[in-house]
């Protein structure tokens, strides 16, 4: 038996077991971990890939074109690559019903994060407050994470609201309209200033130069494809260097529906059903993590106390980050000429001073590259020969901002079981805050004035509201608490409920700001890990 048992692959998870690793403990991560196919072509840019395939319309469309998105669908800007379905792909056993929520979960090796765009955001100690720690006590785990992946950005005006941790690493190359964006803000920073707006070098989890084993950024273009030379950070980069390790253990094709305790409510043993033999077995625990991510998680957590007891508790607290996407045009450069060979992610971002530090307002700055930008061309209120026309000519100049709000637990917002012992399913509700609408429309005006200062137009009746459930940020169902009370976890996210339980991924946030929560993830996994009994 392992010293530990992690259930999942994800951020957490494999941050979590390298930390125990190093701490000289042994680990068994269990994992349904669905590989990712390899790359096509690794050395070529996107460019070249058109010119050198034999058929790229399939590897860029689909055989059945499914990366193609159509007018009158759901307003989303980005066409999703065909080949990254593995991700999102659900498995029988596993069904979610949703209400004002549009649920995804992953069950690939490394889980969400591997369709990550990299945004690396620490929080701060404002959005810490509802956390039992400070930044004093995490800041040393940011550090680490970043040494270990590697995380680019820069001490600039954004720092005010990220702090500038350890092992950040110079910034990667600008494209044409990016520098174009940060010189304009040069001159008229004080101005945007005044409104509570600021403007810098987005941080993300990206190298620079080759660092173990992985490739620098060669700026080919490929990013949303997934990078071919892994530059570009995901979770399963580290879960293939943990397989090498001699006291590390994987198993994958298992999924895990539930765990065992006894009547001192120490777990015993996890459920795993075999995906090849369709069998149910049990594993043994010494100490039990729960990483799957805050959905699966939850119903691991939800159905394990129904087949003990036949109790059914909510879990209330269901958090999300709201996300607008907002299409702009740089006016001084319509019909400038772009370049495929650069980074396709987000290079800038915005951060909006908030009423109070912890409703600060994030949003991420993308300038069209290589990215499938038809969603765009096709949502323009105009016939579709003139949107292509336009969006041929001024593709140089377009850009798409991803605002991000934050979000607080509330009763109205829960998972619980519905369904008999042996086939349940997670029920997911969703209701919005009851400012979010305002939040948003103000949130929505303040970058619209932004841009216009950086001297750009937002098309009117473009910007697309995104559902929740979208951004993948799921967090707060079974959060940290300063006291103990049932259905939380201490501050090193150890289980009020279970002796040897804990948990380490999104469940435990009992608040959400408005940035990506990977890297945080990444930090508190790392943080647990070492102070684990």
């Amino acid at each position: 038996m392992s010293d530990v048992t992690i259930v999942g692959s994800g951020a957490s998870a494999v941050h979590f077991a390298q930390t125990a690793l190093e701490r000289g403990l042994s680990v068994t991560m269990v994992d349904v971990g669905r590989p990712r196919p390899a790359p096509v072509r690794p050395d070529d840019s996107f460019a070249e890939l058109k010119r050198t395939l034999d058929d790229p319309w399939r590897y860029f469309l689909g055989a059945r074109f499914e990366g193609v998105l159509f007018p009158g669908g759901k307003g989303e800007y980005y066409g999703f690559p065909p080949h990254k379905e593995y991700i999102f792909e659900s498995i029988e056993p596993y069904s979610v019903e949703s209400r004002g929520f549009e649920p995804l979960a992953s069950f690939a090796r490394g889980g969400l994060a591997e369709a990550w765009t990299g945004g690396s955001f620490p929080f701060n100690d404002a959005e810490l407050e509802d956390f039992p720690f400070g930044y004093d006590d995490i800041g040393p785990f940011y550090d680490l994470v970043a040494q270990r992946i590697g995380i680019v950005g820069a001490n600039d005006d954004l720092a005010r609201f990220m702090p500038v941790h350890r092992n950040l690493d110079a910034p990667l190359d600008l494209d044409r309209h990016s520098t174009a964006l940060l010189e304009r803000y040069g001159r008229v920073r004080e101005r945007m200033n005044a409104d509570g707006a600021f403007f810098g070098r987005s941080r993300a989890a990206v190298l620079r130069e080759d660092r173990d084993g992985r490739k620098g950024c060669d700026y080919l273009g490929r990013c949303l494809w997934t990078c071919p030379r892994e530059s570009l950070y995901t979770p399963a980069m580290t879960l293939e260097r943990l397989i090498a390790k001699p006291n590390f253990r994987y198993l994958d094709q298992r999924f895990v529906t539930h765990f065992r305790f006894d009547g001192d409510r120490r777990v015993r043993a996890i459920a795993t059903l075999d995906l090849t033999t369709n069998k149910v077995e049990e594993l043994d625990v010494e100490r039990l993590v729960l990483a799957a991510g805050t959905l699966p998680t939850s119903k691991i957590f939800l159905d394990s106390i129904h087949r003990a007891n036949g109790e059914r508790p909510r879990l209330t607290g269901l958090m999300d980050n709201r996300q607008t996407l907002v299409p702009f045009a740089n006016l001084k450069l319509l019909g400038a000429k772009w370049d495929p060979d650069t980074y396709q992610y987000h290079q800038l971002a915005f951060g909006l001073a908030g009423r109070t530090p912890k409703e600060y307002v994030h949003a991420l700055v993308t300038t069209l590259k290589s990215a499938l930008i038809h969603p765009i061309a096709l949502s323009a209120p105009l016939d579709l020969a003139t949107s292509l026309w336009i969006t041929k000519n001024v593709h140089g100049a377009l850009g798409l901002v991803n605002v991000n709000l934050h979000d607080t637990r509330r009763a109205e917002s829960y998972v619980e079981l519905s369904g008999d012992v042996e086939r349940t399913k997670l029920v997911a509700r969703y209701e919005p805050a009851p400012t979010e609408l305002a939040d948003r429309k103000r949130a929505l005006s303040r970058i619209k004035r932004a841009l216009w200062q950086l001297g750009c137009f937002v098309p009117p009746g473009m910007a697309h509201v995104r559902p929740m459930g979208a951004s993948v940020h799921y967090s707060g169902t079974l959060p940290m608490s300063k006291t103990r009370a049932p259905l939380t976890v201490d501050r090193d996210c150890r289980s009020h409920d279970f002796e040897n339980l804990w948990l380490a991924d999104g469940a435990t946030f009992p608040f959400l700001p408005a940035k990506n929560l990977t890297f945080t993830l990444m930090a508190n996994a790392s943080r647990i890990a070492s102070r684990i009994a």
